[in-house]
């Protein structure tokens, strides 16, 4: 199983906002739309093999968590906006355990350390650009990445990811876009692996 965690630092913990303005009053929320993409889609396919587990941290009431699951999910399409349309679907939920919004996708009031302390019998792979290289890494097939959208880590976040002691690797030599790390992360554990 591979898994991503990324935090939004500004997207929207409500449904307000509209599918025409993801980039601004969703609070940069395209940004985890694209790694959502990145994370699932293969060429007329998705990878069953994958979650992805958004951490929302924008107003007006974070924290909410919405967990994507590959062999579970339907109705995934490869444009912004109709999985805006899924991530507003599950934001119309108040859920505050973990509750199913559409086959695949669920939402909580989960926050980070949340996140992190449910993680079991997983490598937790930390991505940022002053790590070990992860071409030169051992990574495991049952392994669980922690990302940030297109701010880095705050300091708390750091520490609580820290506390966990994981690998802290990163891609190569230059900063890469979020989505774009996500799908540098399945290239190289797919030549690993498959």
């Amino acid at each position: 199983m591979r898994r991503f965690i990324i935090i939004g630092h500004k997207a929207s913990t409500t449904a307000d906002f509209k599918l025409d303005d993801l980039a601004g009053g969703a609070g940069r929320l395209d940004v985890l739309l694209r790694c959502i993409n990145s994370a699932f889609f293969l060429s007329h396919d998705l990878r069953k093999d994958v979650e992805v587990l958004l951490i929302l941290q924008g107003p007006p009431g974070p924290p909410k968590s919405i967990r994507l699951v590959g062999s579970e999910l339907r109705y995934l399409n490869p444009d912004e906006r109709s999985t805006g349309a899924l991530i507003r679907n599950a934001l119309m939920k108040e859920a505050r355990s973990e509750e199913r919004s559409s086959p695949g996708i669920y939402i909580s009031g989960r926050n980070l350390q949340d996140t992190l302390g449910l993680l079991e019998e997983t490598e937790l792979i930390y991505l940022k650009e002053s790590g070990e290289d992860i071409r030169n890494a051992q990574l495991a097939e049952n392994v669980t990445f922690v990302l940030s959208d297109h701010m880095d880590l705050t300091d708390e976040e750091e520490s609580m990811v820290l506390l966990k002691a994981p690998k802290t690797l990163k891609l190569g030599p230059i900063s890469y876009h979020a989505d774009h790390c996500i799908t540098i992360v399945n290239n190289e554990l797919d030549r690993r692996f498959l």
